[in-house]
This record gives structure tokens, sequence and C-alpha cells, in this order.
């Protein structure tokens, strides 16, 4: 008898917890393991790290831009848990080849940057999503940038994305995260994470664009 409950208490809990994440989901990614996934990321990101966000006002349907400050490992899955569409990354090149984290970037349709060699590939890749009518997500700033740290030009990426694909970009500011500068770490220090969402910003024959999106990436009003 003892050894059936200690079989049927884990097998309980992870049914809970499935069915949990199957009513937390949002998103529509096209798989149900990765809508199971979506569930988790939110309760995940709800729950440990205290989450508060405002919704991100994308459109229900059609290409959009959305765009974050960079500060940790934490920030792609915050973003994921505030929209209600599925989000294709473009994340650096060497971060997708981990063996181990390969085959779920693969599944979520992330593109990888190679930074070193030829960029223009990936923007490319975001480009054709866009005219697919998907959401791609980025981060211009380039790589983890701190607070503190001397402002530095946004890759200009975003913007020939946003003029190319005639799409508007979704500014967000993160804050509130513990392990500020660092990937894994951030995922386990509980944090008072935050997402403040600004209103869609129009790059179309707008010549400041870029130093506008920068202003409202970087201050949290």
């Amino acid at each position: 008898m003892n050894s059936l409950l200690w079989l049927l208490v884990p097998l309980l809990g992870a049914w809970g917890l499935l069915r949990a994440c199957r009513a937390a989901a949002l998103a529509d990614w096209g798989q149900d393991w990765i809508n199971d996934l979506d569930g988790l990321v939110r309760l995940y990101c709800r729950y440990y790290h205290r989450y508060t966000a405002e919704p991100v006002p994308l459109p229900a349907t059609g290409a959009a831009l959305l765009a974050a400050n960079h500060l940790s490992g934490l920030d792609p899955l915050l973003m994921v848990a505030a929209c209600r569409r599925p989000l294709r990354f473009l994340i650096a090149q060497e971060e997708y080849e981990r063996p181990w984290l390969k085959p779920l970037f693969d599944a979520i349709g992330c593109i990888p940057v190679d930074r070193n060699s030829r960029p223009e590939v990936a923007l490319r890749a975001a480009l054709r999503a866009l005219q697919a009518g998907e959401v791609v997500a980025l981060f211009p700033q380039g790589r983890i940038t701190l607070p503190d740290e001397p402002r530095r030009p946004l890759k200009r990426g975003i913007h020939w994305l946003a003029q190319q694909a005639n799409c508007a970009i979704y500014p967000v500011h993160l804050s509130g995260i513990q392990g500020l500068g660092h990937t894994l770490p951030a995922l386990f220090l509980r944090s008072h994470a935050r997402l403040l969402a600004h209103p869609a910003l129009d790059c179309d024959g707008q010549p400041n664009c870029l130093q506008d999106l920068q202003d409202l990436l970087e201050n949290p009003v």
C-alpha cells in the first residue's frame, strides 16, 4: 500500500501541474507540448518571479516586432509571458548551438544570428517570418546591457525590418530582475520582475525612430 502511495503522489502531482499549465497557456504555438510549456512559463514567471506585466498590445494577427531592453537570461521568458501570440526570437548563434537547447529553439522557431560573419542572413529570415504574419522578438541593444552602462546606439536591423515589412514596433521595458548581467543565475534568483508595455512605434517616415525606440527601451516612463 505504501509503495502504491509513493507512486500515486508524484503521478497526481504531475497530472495536476499539466492541467495547470494547460489552463495558463494563452498562445498557440502549433504543438500541444509547446503550448503546455507556454503555460508553464507563465506560471513560473507569475509565481516564482512575482511577475507583474501589462499585456503587450500586439495585433491579433499580422506582422509585428517586439523589442525589449536586455538585462538577463530571464528576459525572453518574461516577454513570452506578456504576449498572447507566439514569438520568433532572434538569438545569438552561440546560444542557439547549445546542444541541450537547440531542439527547443528549433521547435519554437528561433532565428540564429551570426554576429561575427553574416548577420544579414538572420535579418532576411526574420523578414520572411514577418511577411508570413508572425511576431519577431529581438533585443536591439545587441547584448545584455545594464542600466548603469554607457548608452550605445541600437542595432539598425530592427529599423530595416520595420520598414521592409511595413509593421509597427512594440517596445517593452523590463525591470526588477535579480541576477542582472547573467544568463542562468537570473532564472533561479527570485525576482520581482516587471514589464512595462509602451504604445506601438511606427517608423515609417520617422527619421528619429531609433532614438525614440532607445528612449522607450531604456526608460520606464
